[in-house]
């Protein structure tokens, strides 16, 4: 791993995967990537797509997808600690977990060099709606909002559907985080691209440089990309990629295209963090006496 010159300045890579539906190609893919990304790039922290080892299932309900889900850690988190280990690098990404038989999750892992594997945190919110079949397979994580102190800052995991919430990055960054990663599975349906496909992307992109800006914190998402079919359906999602690195002022530091596989690779200041509290206050100002009523779905 490259030393960099200043003592607040990290390197960041994001992997963005086109998955096949070979789990172990998957792996060894990402585990290439990560090496590229460590080797060629200097990267000290890697960030994998959501549920990187295998194609999206959740397109559909069936029963017989549960078989891919392992316990965390598992023989996943082990190759991912074996590689951050020699690597020395902080490996941030989302798995299929089995609790028990019957109670699956959704849930980030954060591996951090030679510490070896540090925690998780399991995906809050599930979505539920055409293609995007979540609350079937997963059960809300019950283990809270959390950062993570790894060797390079502190980071919170969050994953996909929690990137649209200003609770969980509001939360995830009172825990201590100063860089928030959304390991991410999002896409247009074909039917919906030419007339919603714009506005959806930008929301998604915009609510994200949001939680930057409003928490003073750098953003980083890793998307898939590709086109996946729904395994009984003419039809599919197309995975837009176009991960990217957003900075405490809402800047966009780095963005993926939306067709390839790819890494992405930016040197992150995590004194901008402490400098964008500073200056923009709004942690400061946080009325935290009045905000009770966040607590209940609706003040009626």
């Amino acid at each position: 791993m490259n030393d960099l010159a200043s003592s607040t300045s990290v390197r960041v890579s994001v992997v963005q995967m086109q998955m096949m539906k070979d789990k172990k190609e998957n792996l060894d893919h990402a585990l290439s990537l990560v090496s590229k990304a460590v080797n060629e790039q200097g990267a000290q922290l890697v960030c994998l797509p959501e549920l990187f080892t295998c194609m999206y299932f959740c397109q559909t309900k069936d029963i017989k997808n549960f078989e891919m889900a392992e316990t965390v850690p598992g023989p996943i988190t082990f190759a991912l600690e074996e590689l951050a280990n020699k690597l020395e690098v902080t490996l941030v990404t989302s798995i299929f977990e089995r609790r028990i038989h019957g109670v699956y999750h959704n849930t980030a892992v954060v591996i951090d060099g030679k510490k070896g594997y540090l925690g998780k945190y399991r995906k809050m919110h599930i979505p539920d709606e055409l293609g995007y079949e979540e609350k079937f397979y997963f059960a809300p994580g019950d283990l809270g909002f959390k950062s993570f102190n790894t060797s390079i800052g502190e980071c919170g995991a969050l994953v996909c559907w929690d990137q649209w919430y200003p609770e969980a990055a509001r939360l995830t960054v009172l825990d201590g985080a100063q860089i928030l990663i959304y390991p991410t599975s999002i896409g247009w349906h074909p039917e919906e691209k030419d007339t919603l496909g714009p506005s959806q992307i930008e929301a998604w992109e915009v609510v994200q440089r949001g939680h930057a800006i409003s928490n003073g914190c750098f953003v980083v998402v890793s998307n898939r990309v590709g086109f996946e079919e729904h395994p009984t359906k003419k039809t599919g999602i197309e995975f837009w990629g176009q991960s990217f690195i957003v900075a405490p002022d809402g800047r966009i530091l780095n963005r993926a295209s939306s067709t390839d596989t790819e890494i992405i690779t930016v040197d992150l200041d995590l004194s901008e963090v402490e400098e964008a509290r500073t200056s923009w206050p709004f942690m400061r100002d946080r009325r935290v006496d009045a905000y009770g009523d966040l607590a209940q779905r609706s003040t009626d």
